[in-house]
């Protein structure tokens, strides 16, 4: 019953990646491209998430982890990149 809950959330989340992937391409503004993509970022972790869980492995679990770092850092990267124009200072 489990496996098939979770493979059900899988092919939701999946839907909402795909959608996600719609938005980011057809986004008016960088703004609303920068939401898709970060949002694209969570709805991967939770793929990623219940695929471990389908699977009974820890390894997926510090690979959603380190997505989840990734995607705070560019997502603080673009934005500090789209309100000031640079990275670096």
């Amino acid at each position: 019953m489990l496996t098939q809950i979770v493979f059900v959330a899988m092919l939701l989340i999946g839907l909402g990646l795909l959608l996600n992937l719609w938005s980011l391409l057809r986004g008016p503004s960088m703004p609303d491209r920068l939401l898709a993509l970060d949002t694209m970022y969570i709805n991967s972790i939770a793929l990623l998430l219940c695929y471990g869980i389908y699977g009974a492995s820890n390894l997926h679990f510090e690979a959603a982890l380190l997505i989840a770092m990734l995607g705070f850092v560019s997502t603080v990267a673009v934005c500090k990149f789209m309100l000031r124009g640079d990275i670096i200072e």
